[in-house]
Protein backbone atom coordinates (compact mmCIF):
# COMPACT_ATOMS: atom_id res chain seq x y z
CA UNK A 1 0.00 0.00 0.00
CA UNK A 2 3.14 2.00 1.03
CA UNK A 3 4.38 2.47 -2.89
CA UNK A 4 0.72 2.42 -4.17
CA UNK A 5 -0.30 5.28 -1.84
CA UNK A 6 2.69 7.28 -2.78
CA UNK A 7 2.29 6.58 -6.68
CA UNK A 8 -1.53 7.64 -6.43
CA UNK A 9 -0.93 11.60 -7.30
CA UNK A 10 1.70 10.85 -10.12
CA UNK A 11 -0.66 8.23 -11.75
CA UNK A 12 -3.46 10.79 -11.40
CA UNK A 13 -1.48 13.09 -13.17
CA UNK A 14 0.06 10.86 -16.04
CA UNK A 15 -3.45 9.69 -17.10
CA UNK A 16 -3.62 12.34 -19.93
CA UNK A 17 -4.23 9.67 -22.92
CA UNK A 18 -2.69 9.31 -26.23
CA UNK A 19 -3.20 8.89 -30.36
CA UNK A 20 -6.33 10.53 -31.54
CA UNK A 21 -9.28 12.54 -29.70
CA UNK A 22 -10.05 16.29 -28.49
CA UNK A 23 -7.12 18.53 -27.06
CA UNK A 24 -7.58 18.57 -22.75
CA UNK A 25 -7.80 22.01 -21.76
CA UNK A 26 -4.17 23.44 -20.79
CA UNK A 27 -4.15 22.90 -16.95
CA UNK A 28 -4.25 26.26 -15.08
CA UNK A 29 -1.63 27.59 -12.87
CA UNK A 30 -0.64 24.48 -9.84
CA UNK A 31 -2.27 25.57 -6.92
CA UNK A 32 -0.30 27.22 -3.63
CA UNK A 33 0.31 26.24 -0.25
CA UNK A 34 1.44 28.78 2.28
CA UNK A 35 3.50 28.49 5.53
CA UNK A 36 5.75 30.45 7.19
CA UNK A 37 9.90 30.86 5.95
CA UNK A 38 13.08 30.24 8.33
CA UNK A 39 12.70 27.14 11.40
CA UNK A 40 10.67 24.82 10.23
CA UNK A 41 9.05 22.45 12.92
CA UNK A 42 7.32 19.19 12.14
CA UNK A 43 3.83 20.73 12.54
CA UNK A 44 3.97 22.70 9.21
CA UNK A 45 5.64 20.43 7.69
CA UNK A 46 2.97 17.71 8.23
CA UNK A 47 0.40 19.76 7.00
CA UNK A 48 1.75 20.07 3.85
CA UNK A 49 2.55 16.73 3.56
CA UNK A 50 -0.98 15.91 4.39
CA UNK A 51 -2.68 18.57 1.39
CA UNK A 52 -0.30 17.07 -1.06
CA UNK A 53 -1.57 13.77 -0.36
CA UNK A 54 -5.08 15.59 -1.29
CA UNK A 55 -5.48 15.48 -5.48
CA UNK A 56 -6.09 18.64 -5.61
CA UNK A 57 -2.87 19.51 -3.90
CA UNK A 58 -1.06 16.84 -5.31
CA UNK A 59 1.19 19.28 -8.14
CA UNK A 60 0.98 22.21 -5.41
CA UNK A 61 3.93 24.42 -4.94
CA UNK A 62 5.09 25.18 -1.05
CA UNK A 63 5.67 28.88 -0.78
CA UNK A 64 7.58 29.54 2.69
CA UNK A 65 6.86 33.33 3.45
CA UNK A 66 5.51 35.93 6.46
CA UNK A 67 4.66 38.38 3.88
CA UNK A 68 0.61 38.95 3.95
CA UNK A 69 0.32 39.97 0.55
CA UNK A 70 1.93 36.15 -0.93
CA UNK A 71 0.02 34.57 1.65
CA UNK A 72 -3.12 36.07 0.89
CA UNK A 73 -2.81 34.87 -2.92
CA UNK A 74 -2.12 31.11 -1.69
CA UNK A 75 -4.66 28.81 -1.71
CA UNK A 76 -4.42 27.31 1.76
CA UNK A 77 -2.25 28.93 4.60
CA UNK A 78 -0.84 26.82 7.79
CA UNK A 79 0.70 27.90 10.41
CA UNK A 80 1.36 31.23 9.68
CA UNK A 81 -1.08 33.91 9.17
CA UNK A 82 -2.54 34.58 12.27
CA UNK A 83 -6.05 33.21 11.33
CA UNK A 84 -8.44 30.13 11.71
CA UNK A 85 -10.69 30.15 8.91
CA UNK A 86 -11.54 26.65 7.40
CA UNK A 87 -13.92 28.17 4.86
CA UNK A 88 -10.66 30.00 3.45
CA UNK A 89 -8.15 27.27 4.43
CA UNK A 90 -6.81 29.64 6.90
CA UNK A 91 -4.68 26.98 9.55
CA UNK A 92 -3.43 28.53 11.73
CA UNK A 93 -2.74 28.62 15.73
CA UNK A 94 -0.77 30.68 17.06
CA UNK A 95 -3.23 33.86 17.89
CA UNK A 96 -3.98 34.13 21.63
CA UNK A 97 -7.35 33.40 21.09
CA UNK A 98 -7.10 29.71 19.71
CA UNK A 99 -7.37 26.60 21.94
CA UNK A 100 -9.10 24.29 19.64
CA UNK A 101 -8.60 20.62 19.92
CA UNK A 102 -10.27 17.50 18.28
CA UNK A 103 -13.01 17.01 20.47
CA UNK A 104 -13.85 20.63 20.46
CA UNK A 105 -14.32 20.59 16.19
CA UNK A 106 -15.44 16.73 16.70
CA UNK A 107 -17.18 16.20 20.13
CA UNK A 108 -17.36 12.44 18.99
CA UNK A 109 -13.46 12.34 19.43
CA UNK A 110 -11.68 12.49 22.62
CA UNK A 111 -8.34 14.12 22.28
CA UNK A 112 -8.50 17.62 24.12
CA UNK A 113 -4.71 17.98 23.14
CA UNK A 114 -4.18 21.91 21.50
CA UNK A 115 -4.14 21.56 17.80
CA UNK A 116 -1.48 22.42 15.87
CA UNK A 117 -1.40 23.36 11.79
CA UNK A 118 -0.83 19.64 11.25
CA UNK A 119 -3.91 18.82 13.99
CA UNK A 120 -5.93 21.48 11.87
CA UNK A 121 -5.46 19.92 8.15
CA UNK A 122 -5.99 16.46 9.64
CA UNK A 123 -9.62 16.80 11.19
CA UNK A 124 -10.65 18.68 8.01
CA UNK A 125 -8.95 16.49 5.43
CA UNK A 126 -7.99 13.37 7.19
CA UNK A 127 -10.14 11.07 6.40
CA UNK A 128 -10.70 12.37 2.76
CA UNK A 129 -7.26 11.30 2.43
CA UNK A 130 -7.51 8.06 3.63
CA UNK A 131 -10.29 7.38 2.10
CA UNK A 132 -8.50 8.71 -1.53
CA UNK A 133 -5.14 6.53 -0.59
CA UNK A 134 -7.06 3.30 0.40
CA UNK A 135 -9.75 3.36 -1.52
CA UNK A 136 -12.31 2.99 0.77
CA UNK A 137 -15.39 4.88 1.80
CA UNK A 138 -14.53 7.99 3.73
CA UNK A 139 -17.54 6.69 6.18
CA UNK A 140 -16.79 3.52 6.08
CA UNK A 141 -15.45 1.55 8.93
CA UNK A 142 -11.77 1.09 7.68
CA UNK A 143 -11.46 4.90 7.29
CA UNK A 144 -13.07 5.53 10.47
CA UNK A 145 -10.37 3.29 12.33
CA UNK A 146 -7.57 4.39 10.40
CA UNK A 147 -8.68 8.23 11.11
CA UNK A 148 -8.80 7.70 14.64
CA UNK A 149 -5.60 5.42 15.27
CA UNK A 150 -3.41 7.94 12.98
CA UNK A 151 -4.28 10.72 14.71
CA UNK A 152 -3.83 9.10 18.11
CA UNK A 153 -0.63 7.34 17.42
CA UNK A 154 0.89 9.80 15.04
CA UNK A 155 -0.60 13.59 14.72
CA UNK A 156 -1.25 13.94 18.44
CA UNK A 157 2.22 13.92 19.47
CA UNK A 158 3.17 16.38 16.79
CA UNK A 159 0.45 18.57 18.17
CA UNK A 160 1.47 18.22 21.45
CA UNK A 161 5.51 18.72 21.07
CA UNK A 162 4.48 21.76 18.31
CA UNK A 163 2.26 23.41 21.46
CA UNK A 164 4.35 22.75 24.36
CA UNK A 165 1.75 20.18 25.60
CA UNK A 166 4.09 18.12 28.72
CA UNK A 167 3.82 13.96 27.88
CA UNK A 168 3.85 13.16 31.85
CA UNK A 169 3.30 15.41 35.19
CA UNK A 170 6.54 15.84 37.41
CA UNK A 171 9.90 15.20 35.70
CA UNK A 172 10.37 12.88 33.01
CA UNK A 173 13.08 9.99 33.99
CA UNK A 174 14.63 9.98 30.93
CA UNK A 175 14.60 12.31 27.43
CA UNK A 176 13.14 11.55 24.10
CA UNK A 177 15.28 13.39 21.95
CA UNK A 178 14.54 10.52 18.89
CA UNK A 179 11.22 11.39 17.82
CA UNK A 180 9.83 12.54 14.56
CA UNK A 181 9.52 16.61 15.72
CA UNK A 182 13.05 16.25 17.12
CA UNK A 183 14.60 14.66 13.61
CA UNK A 184 13.01 17.29 11.95
CA UNK A 185 14.25 19.87 14.04
CA UNK A 186 17.78 18.71 12.90
CA UNK A 187 17.06 19.29 9.54
CA UNK A 188 17.50 23.14 10.25
CA UNK A 189 20.65 24.62 9.61
CA UNK A 190 22.61 24.95 13.08
CA UNK A 191 23.05 28.23 14.50
CA UNK A 192 26.88 28.39 13.83
CA UNK A 193 26.38 27.06 10.24
CA UNK A 194 27.89 29.79 7.58
CA UNK A 195 25.19 28.67 5.49
CA UNK A 196 21.65 29.61 7.01
CA UNK A 197 19.16 28.71 4.22
CA UNK A 198 16.51 26.26 5.32
CA UNK A 199 15.31 25.35 1.70
CA UNK A 200 16.90 22.53 1.33
CA UNK A 201 16.22 21.24 4.74
CA UNK A 202 12.63 21.88 4.60
CA UNK A 203 12.41 20.15 1.48
CA UNK A 204 14.40 17.30 3.23
CA UNK A 205 11.83 17.42 5.93
CA UNK A 206 8.86 17.20 3.85
CA UNK A 207 10.47 13.24 2.50
CA UNK A 208 10.95 12.15 5.95
CA UNK A 209 7.76 13.06 7.09
CA UNK A 210 6.02 11.92 3.93
CA UNK A 211 7.58 8.94 4.56
CA UNK A 212 7.16 8.15 7.88
CA UNK A 213 3.11 8.85 7.64
CA UNK A 214 2.44 6.25 4.39
CA UNK A 215 4.55 3.74 6.59
CA UNK A 216 2.17 4.02 9.56
CA UNK A 217 -0.63 4.10 7.90
CA UNK A 218 0.51 1.19 5.97
CA UNK A 219 1.25 -0.75 8.77
CA UNK A 220 -1.68 0.12 10.82
CA UNK A 221 -3.91 -0.95 7.38
CA UNK A 222 -1.97 -4.00 6.85
CA UNK A 223 -1.10 -5.58 10.23
CA UNK A 224 -2.93 -3.25 12.92
CA UNK A 225 -6.44 -3.83 11.53
CA UNK A 226 -6.41 -7.38 10.39
CA UNK A 227 -4.92 -7.97 13.98
CA UNK A 228 -8.29 -6.32 15.33
CA UNK A 229 -10.19 -8.81 13.30
CA UNK A 230 -8.69 -11.74 14.38
CA UNK A 231 -8.67 -10.65 18.59
CA UNK A 232 -12.06 -9.79 17.64
CA UNK A 233 -13.08 -13.15 16.49
CA UNK A 234 -10.95 -15.00 19.48
CA UNK A 235 -13.18 -13.06 21.78
CA UNK A 236 -16.23 -13.94 20.26
CA UNK A 237 -14.94 -18.19 20.48
CA UNK A 238 -13.32 -17.90 23.65
CA UNK A 239 -15.72 -20.00 25.27
CA UNK A 240 -14.86 -22.89 22.78
CA UNK A 241 -11.80 -22.64 24.50
CA UNK A 242 -12.63 -22.70 28.00
CA UNK A 243 -16.18 -22.54 30.02
CA UNK A 244 -14.77 -20.02 32.29
CA UNK A 245 -14.83 -17.45 29.00
CA UNK A 246 -11.51 -16.28 30.26
CA UNK A 247 -8.37 -17.85 28.33
CA UNK A 248 -8.10 -16.50 24.59
CA UNK A 249 -6.96 -18.35 21.57
CA UNK A 250 -4.78 -16.88 19.00
CA UNK A 251 -4.22 -19.42 16.14
CA UNK A 252 -1.17 -17.25 14.80
CA UNK A 253 1.80 -15.39 16.70
CA UNK A 254 2.96 -12.65 16.73
CA UNK A 255 -0.27 -11.18 16.19
CA UNK A 256 -0.60 -7.40 18.21
CA UNK A 257 -3.29 -8.50 20.77
CA UNK A 258 -2.93 -6.73 23.02
CA UNK A 259 -4.26 -2.61 22.43
CA UNK A 260 -7.61 -4.11 20.69
CA UNK A 261 -7.99 -6.63 23.85
CA UNK A 262 -8.47 -3.55 25.99
CA UNK A 263 -10.80 -1.71 23.30
CA UNK A 264 -12.61 -4.93 22.56
CA UNK A 265 -13.42 -5.70 25.91
CA UNK A 266 -14.84 -1.56 26.38
CA UNK A 267 -16.85 -2.29 22.96
CA UNK A 268 -18.32 -5.38 23.49
CA UNK A 269 -19.22 -4.77 26.99
CA UNK A 270 -17.32 -8.06 28.33
CA UNK A 271 -18.88 -9.21 31.74
CA UNK A 272 -15.64 -10.33 32.98
CA UNK A 273 -12.28 -9.40 31.83
CA UNK A 274 -10.27 -11.41 29.82
CA UNK A 275 -7.12 -13.04 31.91
CA UNK A 276 -4.66 -15.42 29.92
CA UNK A 277 -3.92 -15.94 26.20
CA UNK A 278 -2.65 -18.78 24.05
CA UNK A 279 -0.90 -18.62 20.82
CA UNK A 280 1.78 -20.39 18.78
CA UNK A 281 5.63 -19.48 18.70
CA UNK A 282 7.51 -19.33 15.44
CA UNK A 283 8.80 -22.56 16.19
CA UNK A 284 5.47 -23.99 16.67
CA UNK A 285 5.64 -24.70 20.32
CA UNK A 286 3.00 -22.46 22.10
CA UNK A 287 2.67 -19.20 24.93
CA UNK A 288 0.67 -19.03 27.66
CA UNK A 289 0.23 -15.27 28.45
CA UNK A 290 -1.35 -12.92 30.64
CA UNK A 291 -3.35 -9.86 29.90
CA UNK A 292 -1.69 -6.72 31.51
CA UNK A 293 -3.42 -4.98 34.18
CA UNK A 294 -3.37 -1.91 31.67
CA UNK A 295 -1.78 -0.66 27.99
CA UNK A 296 1.14 1.01 29.37
CA UNK A 297 2.17 -1.51 32.27
CA UNK A 298 4.13 -4.85 32.73
CA UNK A 299 1.38 -5.59 36.03
CA UNK A 300 -0.26 -8.83 34.77
CA UNK A 301 -4.03 -9.52 35.60
CA UNK A 302 -2.87 -13.02 36.56
CA UNK A 303 0.09 -13.91 36.54
CA UNK A 304 1.30 -17.43 35.81
CA UNK A 305 1.72 -19.16 39.71
CA UNK A 306 4.72 -18.43 42.02
CA UNK A 307 5.60 -21.52 42.24
CA UNK A 308 6.45 -22.15 38.31
CA UNK A 309 8.37 -19.00 37.85
CA UNK A 310 11.60 -18.74 36.66
CA UNK A 311 11.33 -22.81 36.54
CA UNK A 312 12.26 -24.73 33.21
CA UNK A 313 11.77 -27.89 31.15
CA UNK A 314 11.46 -31.51 33.45
CA UNK A 315 11.41 -29.27 36.77
CA UNK A 316 8.77 -27.83 35.98
CA UNK A 317 6.91 -30.15 34.65
CA UNK A 318 7.36 -32.37 37.54
CA UNK A 319 6.06 -29.02 39.79
CA UNK A 320 3.34 -28.44 37.73
CA UNK A 321 2.02 -31.85 37.41
CA UNK A 322 1.89 -30.93 33.21
CA UNK A 323 4.12 -33.13 31.17
CA UNK A 324 5.77 -31.08 28.27
CA UNK A 325 6.43 -27.64 29.83
CA UNK A 326 9.01 -25.26 28.26
CA UNK A 327 9.41 -22.45 30.75
CA UNK A 328 7.95 -19.41 32.94
CA UNK A 329 9.23 -16.10 33.09
CA UNK A 330 10.66 -15.05 36.33
CA UNK A 331 7.57 -12.70 36.34
CA UNK A 332 5.11 -15.21 35.67
CA UNK A 333 3.62 -12.83 32.80
CA UNK A 334 4.71 -15.95 30.37
CA UNK A 335 4.72 -19.23 30.04
CA UNK A 336 5.88 -21.69 26.86
CA UNK A 337 4.62 -25.13 26.20
CA UNK A 338 5.42 -27.81 23.89
CA UNK A 339 1.66 -28.43 22.64
CA UNK A 340 -1.36 -26.45 22.27
CA UNK A 341 -3.21 -28.68 24.88
CA UNK A 342 -0.35 -28.00 27.28
CA UNK A 343 -0.55 -24.37 27.32
CA UNK A 344 -4.13 -24.77 27.77
CA UNK A 345 -3.27 -27.05 31.15
CA UNK A 346 -1.13 -24.57 31.90
CA UNK A 347 -3.75 -21.21 31.77
CA UNK A 348 -6.88 -23.86 32.84
CA UNK A 349 -4.47 -24.58 36.10
CA UNK A 350 -3.56 -21.08 36.99
CA UNK A 351 -7.11 -20.21 37.26
CA UNK A 352 -8.33 -23.18 39.13
CA UNK A 353 -5.21 -22.08 41.58
CA UNK A 354 -6.68 -18.33 41.78
CA UNK A 355 -9.72 -19.87 42.18
CA UNK A 356 -8.79 -22.07 45.39
CA UNK A 357 -6.86 -18.87 46.86
CA UNK A 358 -10.06 -17.27 46.31
CA UNK A 359 -11.91 -19.71 48.18
CA UNK A 360 -9.22 -20.05 51.22
CA UNK A 361 -9.69 -16.52 51.64
CA UNK A 362 -12.99 -16.37 52.21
Amino acid sequence: MRRAARALPVMAAAGTGSGAGPKRPRPGPAPRIGTHDGTFHCDEVLACCLLRLLPRYRDAEVVRTRDPERLAECDVVVDVGGEYDPERHRYDHHQRSFALSMHSLQPSKPWTTKLSSAGLVYCHFGAQILANLLGQPEDGPVVTALYDKLYENFVEEIDAVDNGVAQTDGEPRYALTTHLSARVGRLNPRWNDPEQDTEEGFRRALELVGGEFLDRLDYYHRAWLPARALVEEAIRRRFEVDASGAVLELPQGGCPWKEHVFSLEKELALPTPLQLVLFPDRSGQWRVQSVPVGPNTFQSRLPLPEPWRGVREEELSQLAAIPGCVFVHASGFIGGHRTRDGALQMARRTLALRHEAGEQSK
